[in-house]
C-alpha cells in the first residue's frame, strides 16, 4: 500500500482551501490523509506543533515524515509531485499568476485580520475602516481585471483568489462585494462551477 500524505486540515480555513482545491484539480485528493486540526492564535494546539512549531495550518506530512508549512509552498510542492501546470514555468503568464497570487493571499490576511478585530469587545475602529478600504481597493482592481484573469490558463493565481472571493461570501456577506465589483462577480460564478470549488465550500462544524 502506498504511504499517504498527512494534512492537518479543517473546513473553515480559506489558506487549507487553497491547499484542497490543487489536490483536487491535479488527482492527488486520494494521496492525502485530512487530520482535522484546530489552530488557534491564543492556543497553540501540541498535535499540530508535533510537525509545526508554529502550530499552523495547513501543514503537510510528507511520506518520508519531513514536514512543509504554508499554503504556498505546499500548493507548489503538490503542483510539482503531479507534473501539474498551476504554476506556470515562465514568461509573463508565470508572473501574472504569481501576482494575483500574491494579491488573493494578500486579500486574505487583510479579511482575517478584519475579522478578528471586528470580533473584540472593543474593536478599534481605525483598524476596521482601513481593512475595509484596502478590501474594497482590491476588490475595485480586480474588477477592471476581470476579463484578463477569466481569459488567462486556470493557475495558481485563479485558486487563490477564488479562495479569497469565498471567504467573503463566508464571513462578509454584508459587505455586498459583488455590487462593488460585478464583472469579477460574473467570472467568480464561473469559477465556482469547478468541482474543485463546490467541493471545498467553507462550513462550520
Amino acid at each position: 500500500m502506498t504511504a499517504k500524505m498527512k494534512l492537518h486540515w479543517s473546513p473553515k480555513s480559506p489558506y487549507v482551501r487553497k491547499v484542497m482545491i490543487c489536490a483536487h484539480e491535479l488527482g492527488l485528493l486520494p494521496r492525502l490523509e485530512l487530520v482535522r486540526s484546530v489552530a488557534a492564535m491564543l492556543k497553540p494546539n501540541p498535535a499540530i506543533m508535533v510537525d509545526n512549531p508554529l502550530s499552523k495550518i495547513p501543514t503537510l506530512v510528507r511520506e518520508d515524515g519531513s514536514t512543509l508549512f504554508d499554503s504556498i509552498l505546499i500548493c507548489e510542492y503538490l503542483n510539482d509531485h503531479a507534473g501539474g501546470a498551476l504554476f506556470p514555468a515562465q514568461g509573463e503568464e508565470r508572473w501574472q499568476a504569481l501576482r494575483w497570487h500574491a494579491l488573493g493571499d494578500g486579500l486574505l490576511d487583510v479579511l482575517i485580520l478584519w475579522r478578528n478585530e471586528r470580533e473584540r469587545e472593543h474593536p478599534l475602529q481605525a483598524l476596521v475602516d482601513a481593512f475595509e478600504l484596502k478590501t474594497r481597493a482590491s476588490l475595485k482592481l480586480l474588477d477592471a481585471e476581470a476579463d484578463l484573469i477569466g481569459s488567462a490558463p486556470f493557475s495558481i493565481g485563479h485558486v487563490t483568489l477564488g479562495c479569497a472571493l469565498g471567504y467573503l461570501d463566508y464571513r462578509f456577506e454584508s459587505l455586498g462585494w459583488r455590487a462593488l465589483a460585478p464583472r469579477l462577480a460574473d467570472w467568480f460564478s464561473t469559477l465556482q462551477a469547478r468541482p474543485s470549488f463546490q467541493s471545498t465550500e467553507p462550513v462550520d462544524g
